[in-house]
């Protein structure tokens, strides 16, 4: 497991995107099965009506066969998408299977936006988030943009407020020993991989 203290936030972030760019199609597509297999039957996951998960990039564990799953069981199920302006802020937006969906201004296909089909974030059962680095006391490490942080920071205010339950998804070899926590950074409730859960 990877000691962070002696790196900085950017070397960190820079060496953990490299270890899982370096996983092969094989090695993602295995992980990809594992991380169905650890959550698909999990209460957090059975019990939630509405899910937000995201479309895998750069390297991360794909939630795919998750977002599949939801949809087969007549759950709503959400992507994320970037505001126009401003264009730090993002929504959730319900898909449907099928959709035709369009490249962000990062590479990342996302719905088209449609207003009446946002749902507010503090109304989702459960939020999967991609990250870069995670560690056993629910810190995150996130692509460095903030737009998740941002989009949770309404947590930071309501201490007693519960939904929605927020996992990290991350490949095993994601770990760290600790990582530092900024101040808006929002914690996380767990984070699962394809090789277990750290809560």
């Amino acid at each position: 497991m990877l000691d962070a203290t002696s790196l900085s936030r950017a070397q960190l972030r820079r060496l953990l995107r490299q270890q899982r760019r370096a996983l092969s199609a094989t090695a993602q597509r295995l992980a990809a099965h594992d991380l169905y297999r650890q959550l698909a039957q999990h209460p957090s996951f059975r019990r939630a009506r509405h899910i937000a998960l995201y479309l895998p990039n750069d390297g991360e564990i794909d939630p795919r066969p998750l977002l599949r799953a939801a949809q087969r069981r007549g759950k709503a199920t959400y992507l994320p998408v970037l505001s126009p302006w401003p264009r730090s802020k993002m929504v959730f937006q319900r898909i449907v299977p099928g959709e035709r969906l369009v490249k962000n201004r990062f590479g990342i296909p996302e719905p088209r936006r449609n207003l009446k089909r946002q749902r507010k974030v503090w109304t989702l059962d459960l939020v999967l988030l991609p990250l870069v680095g995670f560690d056993r006391h629910g810190g995150r490490l996130g692509m460095g943009g903030g737009f998740y942080d941002r989009s949770l920071g309404y947590r930071q205010l309501r201490k007693n407020w519960h939904k929605p339950t927020l996992l990290g998804l991350a490949h095993a070899c994601q770990q760290v020993e600790r990582l530092a926590v900024a101040s808006w950074d929002v914690p996380l409730q767990g984070t699962v991989t394809d090789r277990g859960w750290y809560l």
